[in-house]
């Protein structure tokens, strides 16, 4: 099992306790990823369901599907806005979210609707530390 020390973290980006990263962008954007713990959760990633350019969701609604070979999974918008851009690349190499959660493989780029839902937020420190407790509480 991996240890809450040994997932990498983006310092840049907010988290949310469903383990989706947001990293704001310049001018009320930002890109949407899983974290490096859900990968390590969900195992081999072999199918990323996307929504498309134009799609508006709300904060922690439904946006995307991560299938593993061990469980499919919805994939939660940490803050609501409307989709801009997808990341196509996945459709061909859902591998990515395992090799580069926090680079290749973001998800989507999004306009926010209201960038203050991200104060609601964790930092990587806030979330390193959930992870540690969640981990912990698998092991008993």
């Amino acid at each position: 099992m991996t240890s809450a020390s040994e997932l990498r973290y983006d310092e840049s980006c907010r988290y949310t306790t469903t383990s989706e990263w947001v990293r704001p962008l310049d001018d009320g954007k930002a890109v949407v990823g899983l974290t490096d713990y859900a990968q390590d959760q969900l195992s081999d990633i072999v199918y990323v369901e996307m929504p498309e350019v134009g799609d508006t969701f709300g904060k922690e609604e439904p946006f995307a599907v991560a299938e593993s070979v061990k469980a499919t999974s919805d994939c939660y918008l940490p803050v609501g806005g409307e989709i801009i851009a997808v990341n196509d690349e996945l459709e061909d190499s859902p591998q990515l979210v395992n090799e580069d959660p926090y680079g290749k493989s973001w998800f989507v780029e999004i306009a926010m609707s209201d960038p203050a839902e991200l104060d609601d937020l964790m930092d990587a420190e806030a979330y390193r530390a959930f992870v540690a407790e969640e981990l912990a509480k698998g092991e008993h």
